[in-house]
C-alpha cells in the first residue's frame, strides 16, 4: 500500500512540474511571437514651418520625398528598407508620442516642427513634435537614417 501511495505521489509531482514547464514555454513563445509580429509597413518623417513643408515616406519598395508639393518617387533596395525598418522595430512604438524634445525652437519658428509617423500592423504611431535636426535621443538613429538616405540620392 505504501509503495502505491509513493508511486502515486511521484506521478502527481511529475505531471504538475510538466504542466508548469509547458505553461512557461508557451508564455515565452507568445512573447517572442508578439515581438516578431510587429511588422513595419511605412515610416514617415514630416517637417513643417510657415511657408515650407518636407516629408519623406519609406515603404518596403519606395521612398517618396515631398518638398513643398514637389514630389519625387525613388525605388529603394530591400537592404535599404531593412536598415530603416529595423531601427523602427527596435522602438517601443506605444511610447514614441511621450518622448521629450531636447529643444524648443519650433515654438517660435526658429526651427521646423518635425515628427515621425510609423505604421505598424495597420496602426499609426506618431512621435511627439520636435525641432528638425534635434530629435529625442530615442529617435535619433532613425531620424539620421531617414535624412542620411534622403541626402545621398
Amino acid at each position: 500500500m505504501n509503495i502505491q501511495l509513493i508511486l502515486f505521489n511521484i506521478l502527481l509531482i511529475t505531471s504538475a512540474t510538466s504542466c508548469v514547464h509547458k505553461t512557461n514555454s508557451e508564455n515565452s513563445t507568445t512573447v517572442t511571437t508578439a515581438v516578431q509580429q510587429q511588422k513595419i509597413e511605412q515610416i514617415q518623417l514630416a517637417e513643417r514651418t510657415r511657408g515650407f513643408s518636407k516629408s519623406i515616406v519609406f515603404t518596403p519598395s519606395l521612398k517618396t520625398t515631398n518638398n513643398n508639393e514637389d514630389i519625387v518617387n525613388t525605388k529603394i533596395s530591400p537592404a535599404e528598407w531593412q536598415a530603416v525598418s529595423k531601427l523602427a522595430e527596435n522602438l517601443d512604438l506605444s511610447k514614441i508620442s511621450d518622448l521629450q524634445s531636447p529643444t524648443t525652437g519650433r515654438h517660435s519658428d526658429r526651427a521646423m516642427a518635425a515628427s515621425i509617423i510609423i505604421t505598424s500592423n495597420g496602426k499609426e504611431y506618431t512621435s511627439s513634435s520636435f525641432d528638425a535636426g534635434h530629435p529625442p535621443k530615442e529617435l535619433e538613429a532613425l531620424y539620421n537614417a531617414i535624412n542620411g538616405t534622403e541626402k545621398t540620392k
